[in-house]
């Protein structure tokens, strides 16, 4: 099911978002290469869920208000969207960067959903302060980022010459509001650990065993910091499981939902 675009204002802040599907509402945020609303895994969810997805303000089309720096400021962004489109009893997943965006949002409110998915979560730091947990990602050569973020870069990875001018504009505003909201801390807020003990709903963890990116150690101390919370490999995967493995990804969180 193709999935509908979406735009509406929230102060001085423009939301774009997708929507589509019938059933429980699902909250989608995107991973940090931005979100194509075409990607098999929305359209496996749609088949179960009523999908929202939003794209985080400074990727897609929009640029970011200039008072926006930080993933906390998506946070607070989302949350207002949610109590727009007045969201509840939902399944919130996020992938990558938007499952640093979904802890956040669930250390503020748990009010509107029931399950939450991280999916290769960043956005808290485990090891030591003279060292990342996570490679620099804006000093790596395109070739070494494709092979982190895959574990079969060779189909995966991205290919500018099949892109419109449209297309490569939205990526590379992506990339500069990703630095911009990342760079400093360096892809984590210092506080999130120590709030993720307060998410009070079940909550799933999942990594692909090939990712480059996110460490099996830090995600794996997500599930330690949120109570009761699980922490499962995808096989064959790497940072981008909802890509890489969609059926199967897709699979996992319609079981754990239930």
């Amino acid at each position: 099911m193709a999935l509908s675009r979406r735009a509406i204002s929230l102060g001085d802040l423009d939301i774009e978002y997708f929507e589509g599907g019938e059933g429980r509402p699902l909250l989608y945020l995107h991973d940090l290469l931005g979100l194509d609303p075409r990607m098999p895994a929305l359209d496996r969810l749609t088949q179960r869920f009523h999908v929202i997805a939003p794209v985080n303000p400074g990727f897609g089309t929009t640029d970011p208000p200039m008072w926006l720096n930080s993933v906390d400021d998506f946070a607070h962004a989302h949350l207002a969207l949610v109590r727009r489109l007045e969201i509840r009893d939902a399944v919130l997943v996020g992938a990558s960067l938007g499952a640093w965006v979904a802890a956040e949002m669930a250390t503020k409110s748990t009010h509107f959903l029931r399950h939450l998915v991280l999916v290769a979560p960043f956005g808290i730091k485990v090891g030591p302060v003279d060292r990342l947990d996570i490679p620099d990602l804006f000093a790596m050569p395109q070739a070494e980022l494709d092979r982190r973020l895959f574990a079969k870069p060779e189909t995966w990875r991205l290919d500018p010459a099949t892109k419109s001018d449209a297309e490569l504009e939205c990526i590379a505003r992506g990339q500069s509001t990703l630095a911009l909201v990342g760079w400093e801390p360096y892809l984590h807020n210092p506080k999130l650990k120590h709030r993720l003990g307060t998410i009070d709903r079940p909550t799933l963890v999942l990594r692909g065993p090939h990712d480059g990116i996110v460490s099996e150690d830090l995600a794996a101390s997500f599930s330690r910091l949120i109570p009761g919370a699980r922490f499962e490999a995808l096989a064959d995967a790497a940072h981008l499981p909802l890509l890489e493995q969609a059926d199967r990804t897709v699979a996992r969180i319609v079981e754990f939902v239930g």
